[in-house]
Formats: structure tokens, C-alpha cells, sequence
């Protein structure tokens, strides 16, 4: 599609256009070669050390760890139920229906979830931002939401001249219902990349080989240097998109293609580009002899049983098809009216459908299939599609040169801007541009779905993802934090724009060892969100300097001389301390006082056994009733959970 450059300014790094096809593959008709010695890798602490790529710090925890997480286990999230696995063990689910509670989620924030998507069918603010979609959340083996919302298809044309859209009469207008099949856009990117993942397992692929060395006519336009891993982590230098739908002939396109010159020294910039994806797919039609539309049925959707997700929907599917956008120019490159049970992008429709970019139909049940496979480590049942370790590379940041776009093999990593409050080191996914997106949190093994027709009636009326950000952070507050010890811990609230104070009665204080003592959980949006200790004497309030010791992963406390903490903690209690000896003699406040911006937000923040001893003496101690009711909140509350 042509319009939005990206999305970013307002969507973040949604693809503006969308990507190529053909049943029979794009093809070229120069050779190359068809197998290679695969990726070169060894295992580094759990994670993954790829050539020329990223090391992952920590271990990826998939379904085998997170879905036995508990209190018991040291973490603070609950345990989900783990559903009925294949044989190998439990802890590799499939998916069944359950309730919230089976799901080890809480009820309230899914019922907060649907209400918030169903605001944004209204005006949001000037125009709704989808006609309708349907959302899924779940954890484990159990799917606790499947919810559809509004029509499928509601407009039949948008009217320019009043900004309007102009509807079809009520009788033929379609409810949005469980099953209703979307055009996924972007998200179709993910299916090409796992496909590419699939041969660089297999040695037929090289993940640091480069594309003109399987594509010889890609190197045009000084391309030489650019690799498959480039592709893979949009670091090739490729501009976002080019109009190949203006040229008439596959020729034509791919002559576009091999002549493009890049913006950008491979690997010197991050730059989301579609065409990174459909020179994947003409690689990967290249090694195997095989289409594109036939690559994603024979080793992905039919070992999987995503009987719902396909290229070229047959016309029988239409009816249970979400309509997309009337397609005229100014705002679209091609003339075609209302879009519906076809490709929304211009060049994957020029490209007949089939593209590595765009083009992929599915429904939520499918992508969630996809989703518990991944963080099952590549096995459904009893279909294996990736090993564990083809499944690391996609949780492993590549791209560790660009922070903030980070990423791994095809997916996206740690993007507060759709991922809302699910957005961790470890949580991938990705977005689409007709209003699609999935993402998948290893850490907590939860997984959401949201589907919306965005672009219909036009794709001026969509604006941002607060949809998909408001559906992550109730998921995200659906996981409960336990409270480390007693029936209840204080928590900051997942506010926005907002300051959240915790405040301690005034002590004196006369021990050359006097310290705070508590537990701490946070997770915030990485250095735009805080969560600062503060002392004051009765006026200014200054940081306190403390230490952070987490259970099991590092043995040394960690210094915060700045009295403050921001980020990803590791979603465990973290014993914590501060000396509080600079104030001996005198009557000093403490307080906790979190602090947000007006964009994301992250899981929050959690104080627990409030303690201040003074030497040998506890001079407060929140488990004791009289000096619990001497605290101070102001947006923090005792939660349970």
C-alpha cells in the first residue's frame, strides 16, 4: 500500500506497503546455489551466538519453563495451566478453551480488555479505528478470550468529500465473528522468515551468506554486500518500499528489484523495509524449487492444522472474510473499490497475491496455534516445524548496534509501542498494516491476538495502535505478581502520565547502621518510566543509593546509585536495601514515587516488607498494623495479585 510511510510516527514500525506473490513464484532466471553448510551457531549461556549477529544474555525461557513458573519457583507469576501436551510432556500445550483462572489469569482485566477494544468502535477521536475485530488472549494450554467485535464488513465505499463512509444497507453488513479471516498484512513477514529459519536448520540456507550468492542479478545497484541475516533484521539498506505494482510484468518488477541502490551501508542502519522479504522469498523459491503459497501450506499450516490460513483465499471464504479498504486513488496506488477477499497491498496484489511481505489470510485461532508453537520451542502436538534452537533465534536480538529496534530472525523484539505492558527483552511479535498484530511473552508464556479491519472503510481513519496497546497492558496486568510474603503488596498502578507516591513516616534515626529493608518487583518502560527512593528532611526530597539482589541469577547485589531503577527486572522479587546512615540524628521521610510518561507503560511496580531498622532495633516495619496505617499513597494500592 502507498499512503503511510511506515506508520512509525504515529504506529511505530508498521510496514506502509505490502509485499509480492505468485502461485507459480517469482523466480529468476539465474542459477545460484541450493544448499550451504547451514548456520554456523554455538549455545552461549542458554541463548544463542549467531555469526555476525547478537548474543543473548539470558536464557529464553519457552513454554517448559514459564508455564511451571510459581511462587514456589521463585517467580512471582502464577503457573498456567499447561493443557494437554504431546506425549513428551505437559509442558509443550496444545490449545483448548478454559476459563481465566485455568489459564492462571485473572478475570477482570480480559473484561477490561474487551471494553476498551470496544471504544475504539466508536470515534477515536475523529473517525473509529476499526469497523470491528476479534481479540484472543491466552496462557498455557488455554485460550481464557476469544472475543469478536463489530462488523466485518460494514462500509461499501468512502465517500472523499465528506470524509464519511458510506454503508452498506443493514441486512448486508457482517457481524465480525470467532473464525472471520483477515488479511494480515505485515504479520505475513513472520511466515517467510520462519520458512527462511526452516532452511538455514536444514543447511540450505546461510544465515551470513549473501543474497546475490543464491540471486547473482540482486547485486545490482551495489547490493553485493547485503546478506540473508540482513534481510532478516531489516539492516540491508533497503528503503521501506519501492512501487512495483507500476510495473506490468514480473520481469519489469524484478528488474526494479535488482536495480535498487540502497540508502544505506548493509549492516551501518535499521530501516523496515518490505522489500528485505520479498528478495527472502525469492530466495527461498530459489533453493527449494517451490512457490511461496506452496512453501507456507506443506511446512507450516498443514503440519500445524491452520486449515484457515492461506494465500488467495477461494472465493467461497469471502463472507467470512473482514473487508478492507476502497481503493482509489489519491490514497491508494490502484483503482480497485472495495477490497474484499483479496490482498489490501498494492504490490503482493501486482505480484498476484503470493508475496513474502503481505499477502497471508488468517484467523486468531490459527495465529494463536502459531504462538503456542513457538513457545512450545517449535512443536504443536505431535508436528514439529522448527528445533529449540531455530526457535532461539527468533527470541535473540540481532540487532543490539540499533537499541530500540531490536530484533530477532523476522520477529520483532521488546516494542513498547504495540506491545504495551507485554513488552519484555523476550517478547516478539509483530503488526500489521490493515490493523493486525501478535505478540507472544515467553517470560509469562501468554500470547494475544488482535485482528481489526483498520483501513475500512480508508486507511486515513486508523491513527497509532492504542488499541493494541490498551489489549496488551490488561493481558499483562492479567498475569498476577504475587505478593512475595503476607496476603498483599503495594503496587504503583499501570497509569500513563502520571506520579505515584509511596511515603514512610517521618523516623529518626541514631544507628551508624541504619538501612530500608523491602522486596522490590518492577518493570517499567525502559528509561522513560521510573521508579525512584527518595529521603527528605522536610523539604527537598533527594535520592537514596540501594542495592538489588535478584534469587539465582546473579550473586552479587547490584548498585543503583541513583536511587532509581527503570526497565525489565526479570518479572522476580528482588531483595532490596538501602543505608540509610547519611541521616543519622536526624528525622528523615522516605518515599517510593513512581513516575510515567504520557506514551507505555510497563507491568508496574510492587513494594512489599517495608522494613527500617535502626542498628539492632526496627523502628518500621509495615507488617505491623500501627505503622502500616501510617503510610502515605497517593496512586499506590495494596494489591493481592
Amino acid at each position: 500500500m502507498t499512503g503511510d510511510t511506515n506508520g512509525r510516527a504515529a504506529d511505530g514500525r508498521e510496514s506502509t506497503h505490502e509485499g509480492p506473490e505468485r502461485a507459480g513464484g517469482l523466480g529468476t532466471s539465474t542459477d545460484a546455489r541450493t544448499a550451504g553448510s547451514g548456520i554456523a551457531r554455538r549455545r552461549v549461556g542458554g541463548g544463542i551466538l549467531a555469526l555476525g549477529g547478537a548474543l543473548a544474555l539470558t536464557p529464553i525461557p519457552l513454554a517448559g519453563a514459564a508455564a511451571r513458573s510459581g511462587p514456589g519457583a521463585g517467580t512471582a507469576d502464577g503457573a498456567a495451566d499447561t493443557g494437554a501436551g504431546m506425549d513428551s510432556g505437559a509442558h509443550r500445550p496444545t490449545l483448548r478453551r478454559g476459563s481465566a483462572a485455568r489459564a492462571g489469569l485473572l478475570q477482570e482485566p480480559l473484561d477490561q480488555l474487551v471494553r476498551d477494544a470496544e471504544a475504539y468502535l466508536a470515534d477515536s477521536p475523529e473517525h473509529p479505528w476499526y469497523a470491528g475485530a476479534v481479540l484472543l488472549a491466552g496462557r498455557g494450554g488455554t485460550v481464557a478470550l476469544h472475543r469478536p467485535i463489530g462488523k466485518a464488513v460494514r462500509y461499501a465505499a468512502y465517500d472523499e468529500k465528506t470524509d464519511t463512509g458510506v454503508e452498506f444497507p443493514a441486512d448486508q453488513q457482517i457481524a465480525m465473528a470467532e473464525d472471520t479471516v483477515f488479511d494480515l498484512a505485515s504479520i505475513s513477514k513472520l511466515f517467510t522468515s520462519l520458512l527462511a529459519v526452516q532452511q538455514i536448520e536444514r543447511g540450505t540456507l546461510e544465515l551470513e551468506a549473501t543474497v546475490a550468492s543464491y540471486l547473482p542479478d540482486f547485486a545490482g545497484g551495489g547490493k553485493q554486500d547485503v546478506t540473508v541475516r540482513h534481510l532478516l533484521t531489516h539492516t540491508s539498506g533497503f528503503r521501506s518500499w519501492i512501487p512495483l505494482y507500476e510495473e506490468p510484468t514480473r520481469e519489469g518488477k524484478l528488474r526494479r528489484l535488482w536495480e535498487e541502490v540502497p540508502a544505506s551501508t548493509p549492516g551501518s542502519a535499521y530501516l523496515y523495509s518490505d522489500l528485505n522479504l520479498i528478495s527472502l522469498q525469492l530466495i527461498l523459491e530459489k533453493i527449494t524449487g517451490r512457490p511461496l503459497d506452496a512453501l507456507l501450506r506443506d511446512e507450516i499450516t498443514a503440519p500445524l492444522g491452520m486449515h484457515r490460513t492461506r494465500y488467495n483465499p477461494p472465493a467461497s471464504w469471502k463472507p467470512k472474510i473482514a473487508a478492507t479498504e476502497d481503493a482509489r486513488l489519491p490514497w491508494s496506488g490502484l483503482e480497485r473499490g472495495l477490497v474484499w477477499g483479496e490482498v489490501h497491498d498494492e504490490n503482493a496484489f501486482g505480484l498476484d497475491g503470493v508475496a513474502g511481505h503481505a499477502g497471508v489470510f488468517s484467523c486468531a485461532w490459527d495465529l494463536a496455534v502459531l504462538a503456542r508453537t513457538l513457545l512450545n520451542g517449535g512443536v504443536y502436538g505431535r508436528a514439529r516445524i522448527l528445533s529449540e534452537e531455530s526457535v532461539d533465534l527468533l527470541f535473540t536480538d540481532f540487532n543490539t548496534a540499533f537499541p530500540g529496534d531490536e530484533h530477532g530472525l523476522g520477529f520483532e523484539l521488546y516494542q513498547h509501542w504495540y506491545m504495551g505492558a507485554m513488552a519484555t527483552p523476550r517478547s516478539a511479535g509483530h503488526t500489521g498494516f490493515t490493523g493486525t498484530s501478535l505478540v507472544l511473552d515467553p517470560s509469562t508464556d501468554t500470547f494475544l491476538v488482535v485482528l481489526g479491519n483498520s483501513v475500512h472503510p480508508v486507511r486515513s481513519w486508523r491513527s497509532g495502535s492504542a488499541p493494541r496497546v490498551a489489549a496488551a497492558n490488561q493481558l499483562a496486568r492479567a498475569v498476577p505478581v504475587r505478593p512475595e510474603r503476607g496476603r498483599t503488596a503495594w503496587f504503583s498502578g499501570m497509569a500513563s502520565a502520571s506520579t505515584a507516591t509511596l511515603t514512610l513516616p517521618a523516623l529518626r534515626l541514631h544507628s551508624a547502621r541504619a538501612r530500608l529493608e523491602c522486596a522490590l518487583w518492577w518493570d517499567t518502560e525502559r528509561a522513560a518510566d521510573a521508579l525512584f527512593l527518595e529521603a527528605s528532611e522536610g523539604q527537598d526530597w533527594q535520592p537514596v543509593p540501594f542495592t538489588t539482589l535478584a534469587p539465582g541469577h546473579r550473586p552479587d547485589p547490584q548498585p543503583h546509585p541513583t536511587g532509581s531503577v527503570t526497565g525489565w527486572s526479570g518479572r522476580v522479587w528482588h531483595r532490596l536495601e538501602a543505608d540509610l546512615t547519611a541521616w543519622r540524628g536526624r528525622d528523615v521521610t522516605l518515599r517510593w514515587r513512581y513516575a510515567t510518561d504520557r506514551l507505555y507503560v510497563g507491568r508496574g511496580a510492587y513494594v512489599d516488607g517495608l522494613r527500617v531498622r535502626d542498628g539492632v532495633r526496627t523502628v518500621f516495619d509495615a507488617e505491623r498494623p500501627r505503622d502500616a496505617d501510617r503510610i502515605e499513597a497517593t496512586g499506590w494500592a495494596p494489591s493481592a495479585d
